[in-house]
């Protein structure tokens, strides 16, 4: 004991590893994310009809809306996003 009457040498199994506690910091460690140019990653998701540059073409609707002469080439299975995403798209290594 020490000489303000506490204990310093308890037991630590019910108290865990820091490590194995989920936080938004560490959410997604050790998970398979998709790559940048991917449909769901950082880039390729602006391009679907819920990103930046697909909503607002989907907004002006006409050759530029997903079924249209324009945006069909750009969605996964189009000729433009279709290439894109057989190159640069799919599953990047774990993280960590």
């Amino acid at each position: 004991m020490s000489s303000h009457g506490s204990s310093n040498t308890g037991s630590k199994t019910s108290t865990g590893m820091s490590s194995q506690v989920k936080t938004p910091a560490t959410a997604g460690i050790g998970e398979d994310k998709p790559k940048t140019f991917d449909a769901q990653g950082a880039i390729g998701k602006q391009f679907t009809e819920e990103g930046a540059i697909g909503g607002t073409a989907q907004k002006v609707g006409g050759p530029l809306d997903k079924e249209g002469m324009i945006g069909k080439q750009f969605t996964t299975e189009g000729s433009i996003g279709g290439s894109v995403q057989s190159a640069l798209g799919g599953q990047s290594g774990r993280s960590n």
